[in-house]
């Protein structure tokens, strides 16, 4: 199968896409950059130059596959087109506003490149995998497959457009997959929640949770994660939904508690009245409690996670020399 897939040089994406050509596919992938197409190149993929927000880039690269797995998006300032940065800096006044703003910005161009991806496969019964977070969905019980996106959690304002983007294409005789992942995703290059804790905790010189710490953040390692992606390529049934996690719910005061003793700080509580002040706009996803079950994505697909959990994991220096 000829696969197209953005975000293909990116942490999970780079490991998707090992993963597919060591099965026999062969991938085309979007990239930005020189070095993004030379390594695309090395690993034996076809690079597709192009941003996400560049839609005719995305038509191509559905032109010639026989699939599509959209893992980009836009996590980054600088990594957004000029317009897209000037509109968000016209737009945001204070900090807060500017970084509203630019996450608005963001999830449109999700929402776009969704639609136009989606609208290039219509009609052709070719699979779509799209990917959104675990965040979306309710806290504070064991959220499933069956789950919508709750409107009211952290990760709504992505994953509702999203998830609702997706869908619709259903049916329109396009093979839609929604993969849900976790708020860690870890292993060697890992550059997301728990890499942006540890700048916290070296910031503020103590590493925190909140109240007594027993929330939960799911978890997988992205070497785990990226077989599952081809198999809901392979094998996914229209219009399901998936969810990419290996570890239910780990207890945030564990993470804390690693990433103090690695760097030698204490490890302190903080209430909920103080949390905007130590962790800034990532508060609210510190503070959720985000058990999710994979049971059912378990049994449909044969899927075992093998690779290291997230404590074994983070509890190594690498995590730590950035």
């Amino acid at each position: 199968m000829r696969v197209f897939v953005t975000g293909a040089t990116g942490f999970i994406g780079s490991a998707v896409v090992k993963d597919l050509l060591e099965k026999g596919h062969k991938v085309i992938g979007l990239t930005r950059s020189k070095e993004g197409a030379a390594r695309l190149t090395a690993a034996g993929a076809t690079p597709i130059w192009g941003r996400l927000e560049d839609l005719p880039s995305l038509r191509k690269g559905v032109a010639s596959a026989d699939g599509v797995i959209h893992l980009a998006f836009i996590h980054g300032f600088s990594d957004a087109k000029l317009s897209t940065r000037l509109g968000a800096l016209a737009r945001g006044l204070t900090r807060r506003s500017l970084v509203s703003s630019f996450l608005n910005a963001m999830i449109g161009t999700d929402r776009a490149a969704i639609e136009t991806l989606g609208s290039a496969l219509a009609g052709s019964d070719r699979p779509f995998i799209i990917t959104v977070g675990t965040m979306g969905l309710r806290p504070g019980r064991i959220a499933t497959e069956n789950d919508a996106p709750d409107p009211v959690s952290p990760g709504a304002v992505r994953s509702v457009p999203s998830e609702k983007a997706a869908t619709a294409f259903a049916s329109k005789r396009v093979r839609t997959s929604v993969l849900r992942l976790p708020p860690s995703v870890h292993g060697d290059g890992d550059a997301g929640f728990v890499p942006r804790l540890i700048a916290i905790a070296r910031k503020k010189r103590a590493s925190a949770y909140l109240g007594d710490g027993a929330n939960r953040w799911p978890a997988v390692h992205r070497f785990d994660l990226a077989p599952l992606y081809r198999l809901a390529l392979e094998n996914g049934a229209t219009g399901s939904t998936y969810h990419g996690v290996a570890e239910i719910g780990v207890p945030f005061r564990q993470i804390a508690e690693v990433i103090g003793r690695r760097l030698k700080l204490p490890v302190v509580a903080k209430s909920l009245d103080t949390a905007a002040a130590h962790f800034g706009w990532f508060a609210p996803f510190v503070a959720t409690d985000n058990p999710v079950s994979s049971q059912s994505t378990q049994k449909t697909f044969g899927w075992e996670p093998t690779q290291p959990t997230l404590i074994a994991d983070i509890d190594r220096p690498s995590y730590f020399d950035r």
